[in-house]
């Protein structure tokens, strides 16, 4: 169940930037509220959050083609806070 809540690690480049602050950012489900994702981070990698921001991913309007109108994207991610010594490692 928890491994259904996190999706996976969110790799951009304002993402890497905020790892110097400890704060790692999630993909998470639309249905997961802080506590969960609190819970799962705990399960997953072993470290207590000190805070976490849930935040909606727009939805982009891409082209296919020259006429035809799609979308990409769209969701939810986490910002998960540690403390200063706490460390996520990604494999």
């Amino acid at each position: 169940m928890n491994t259904q809540i996190i999706k996976n690690p969110r790799v951009t480049e304002k993402a890497s930037n905020a790892l110097e602050q400890n704060v790692y950012t999630f993909d998470i489900s639309a249905s997961a509220n802080k506590t969960e994702i609190r819970k799962a981070i705990f399960t997953l990698y072993k470290v207590k959050p000190v805070r976490v921001n849930v935040l909606p991913v727009t939805k982009k309007t891409v082209m296919k083609g020259r006429s035809k109108e799609g979308k990409r994207g769209g969701g939810r991610k986490a910002l998960v806070y540690l403390k200063a010594g706490d460390k996520i490692e990604f494999i």
